[in-house]
């Protein structure tokens, strides 16, 4: 059998990556009769030892999340509210109901019940610590609600201008985890002061992937990724939440939702709502051995083989092909070193 029968020399131009499914086509052709080098190739590259990993970009959405209601507890009529867009922080006033502001605080645990001296629980340590980063410290914090911690929450009472009566009741605070922005009023002025008066996301700017369900997998809390924004720049991110209800979008596959936190919120300049690009790493393959897609042959006798040179002239050896990424493909077989010297498609 002739060298031009047994084998087919995969072309550089013919390696296709198809988009959104990953695979890889590769088309054939013959080394034409009387090309140069009939006992050698006429390109060559190297075996090379590295990490090799497939890379996958999404469209995403950066802008402020899915807005969430926000429940006041407050008695009374609803007498102000802060404009859509606007940022309130810890110890800032959410409302105002009979012209008396409820309060946000940082946690965790929502207020379930008012706090007097006397009471304890972990209800108490969290008030006890937003109240130490407003300024109010004579006080230990703990779960214990003293007649220290008392007097300090008569004195942020007075500031804020409110009965100085030393107890903190469900009516006075919402808790949220952070900083939050005003998404949009549901309550209206003149209206109750209890129950959703207003819907909020929170403050700093995030990215949201809606990625296919069954094809989410890469999604978990902490993974890197890149995010390319409008004008090409990119910049880090990391993945920070991953919902748990697929729906679909308008009748198609369904979808969860996937939040990006970006790691260095500067980049963004003044950009605050614009579609975006995320890039993540799918398969990853470890210090393996690999080479450009155009030095595969797929051998007559099937399977994949390389064209290892050598001073004594040219040869083959079989291998097995594992993951292909940016343009090479994971080797390995008997014989197959790291910095070989293989033959590559003219």
């Amino acid at each position: 059998m002739s060298r031009r029968t047994r084998r087919l020399v995969i072309a550089v131009a013919a390696v296709l990556v198809l988009a959104g499914s990953g695979g890889v086509v590769l088309l054939l052709r013959d080394r034409p009769p009387g090309a140069p080098g009939a006992d050698r190739p006429a390109a060559t590259t190297t075996v090379t030892r590295q990490t090799l990993a497939s890379r996958t970009t999404v469209d995403a959405e950066l802008g402020y999340g899915t807005a969430v209601p926000l429940a006041s507890r407050a008695a009374g009529t609803l007498t102000w509210l802060p404009k859509v867009g606007a940022a309130v922080d810890r110890g800032g006033t959410l409302l105002r109901a009979d012209n008396r502001p409820v309060v946000l605080l940082y946690g965790i645990l929502p207020m379930y019940r008012s706090l007097v001296p006397g009471t304890d629980g972990p209800d108490v340590a969290q008030l006890e610590r937003n109240l130490r980063e407003l300024g109010y410290d004579e006080f230990t914090v703990d779960d214990e609600y003293t007649y220290r911690t008392a007097a300090a929450v008569r004195r942020w009472q007075e500031k804020l201008g409110l009965p100085e009566t030393g107890a903190v009741t469900p009516e006075s605070v919402v808790v949220a985890t952070g900083a939050i922005r005003v998404a949009g009023h549901t309550g209206r002025l003149g209206g109750p002061a209890t129950g959703d008066v207003l819907s909020y996301t929170g403050a700093t700017p995030v990215v949201t992937v809606q990625a296919e369900a069954d094809a989410a997998g890469w999604a978990d809390p902490g993974v890197p990724v890149t995010v390319t924004l409008p004008d090409g720049r990119q910049t880090p991110g990391k993945v920070t939440h991953v919902g748990t209800k697929a729906t679909p979008k308008d009748g198609d596959t369904p979808t969860l939702p996937v939040t990006v936190r970006l790691t260095d919120r500067d980049a963004l300049g003044r950009l605050r709502e614009a579609p975006v690009e995320v890039t993540y790493t799918g398969e990853e393959r470890k210090d393996v051995l690999t080479v450009p897609v155009a030095a595969l042959l797929a051998l007559a006798e099937g399977g994949y083989g390389l064209e290892v040179v050598d001073p004594a002239g040219s040869r083959y050896l079989p291998v097995d092909v594992g993951l292909f990424a940016d343009g090479r493909a994971e080797v390995s077989g008997a014989g197959l070193t790291d910095g070989m010297t293989v033959g590559m498609a003219a």
